[in-house]
């Protein structure tokens, strides 16, 4: 949050804060212009001065408040022969930088809103990414052939994705460290 020297948020970050807080807890579709402007305690025209369309919001708030790490290559962490650690590993460097309104709005958002969706992908292809290089470096060699990395790879990301969803629509939680163990099964390692 951009804040004046000693002050108080300026308009623009009031405005972004009362857009993330109401699209969050109602939705895109649900939450007016004018209740942004009530919420942020500005002029309903001074947002239109910062935003001249309701989704330029949805879209700044995107852009500025979410953030998806991209880690080279050798960044990815693997013990040689514990796919299910390694797997482990990684989901706890989950990828995603938001807040969890920024989460719940990009979950929520994805269906309809072009720019949301195209974080979500990009953080999608970079679970996959990092989890597919993972186990690669845990399974070095012949134990694996690509199809199944690339597979178990794309299975990790979705439940790992799909925990995010499930976390902050219903508070349940889902044990990435069980599903890491399932696939490192399914690779044919037990630990």
């Amino acid at each position: 949050m951009l804040r004046k020297k000693n002050g108080p948020p300026d308009a623009r970050t009031r405005i972004l804060d009362a857009a993330e807080e109401l699209f969050a807890d109602a939705g895109y579709d649900s939450t007016s212009t004018a209740g942004i402007a009530k919420q942020a305690k500005v002029p309903k025209g001074l947002v239109f001065h910062y935003f001249p369309q309701k989704i330029d919001m949805l879209t700044t708030l995107v852009d500025e408040r979410t953030f998806v790490e991209i880690l080279p290559e050798d960044a990815v962490e693997a013990v040689p022969g514990d796919p299910a650690g390694t797997l482990s590993r990684l989901a706890k460097r989950f990828p995603l930088r938001a807040s969890p309104a920024m989460r719940r709005i990009l979950f929520r958002e994805a269906d309809t809103h072009r720019s949301v969706r195209d974080r979500l992908s990009s953080l999608n292809s970079e679970v996959v990414r990092r989890s597919r290089k993972a186990l690669e470096l845990a399974l070095p060699g012949e134990r694996g052939d690509v199809a199944r990395l690339e597979v178990a790879a794309a299975t990790f990301a979705t439940v790992l994705l799909y925990q995010e969803n499930l976390h902050q629509l219903t508070g349940q939680h889902v044990d990435p460290d069980a599903v890491a163990d399932l696939i490192g099964r399914a690779l044919g390692v037990t630990s």
